[in-house]
């Protein structure tokens, strides 16, 4: 029998303490109440650090500021539906704002405005 290593153990305790259920995240809803394309831009209106935010949503939360909602669930490492209906609530709680996004409707000197930016982006790497 090979002795046991308690140290190794306490390890590998840990590794599946972090392994998190997506579903649990969220209180088991798979629907977010806000439609969230992947591309959307988030800005972070409030946050308060007293808030009763759960670790996941304080993460997202913490992280989606100037970023879509990919580049967030990317950078949080959680599951893109759960990064949906954490938005969703954080939006309705009144802590993130969702930036429109260009449709095949919007006008044209929007659109232009786009690809200056992205341009101008662009140029400063």
């Amino acid at each position: 029998m090979a002795p046991v290593d308690p140290e190794g153990m306490d390890r590998e305790r840990q590794r599946l303490a972090r392994f998190v259920r997506p579903y649990t995240l969220t209180a088991g809803r798979t629907k977010a109440t806000v439609y969230f394309p992947l591309e959307a831009t988030l800005r972070r209106v409030a946050f308060d650090v007293d808030t009763d935010l759960t670790t996941g949503a304080r993460q997202v939360l913490e992280t989606c500021d100037g970023r879509s909602v990919a580049e967030v669930a990317s950078l949080a490492s959680i599951p893109i539906g759960v990064v949906r209906v954490l938005l969703s609530d954080l939006v309705d709680q009144g802590f993130v704002q969702v930036q429109d996004t260009l449709t095949e409707s919007s006008p044209i000197h929007d659109r232009i405005a786009l690809i200056e930016r992205t341009l101008s982006a662009l140029r400063t790497y």
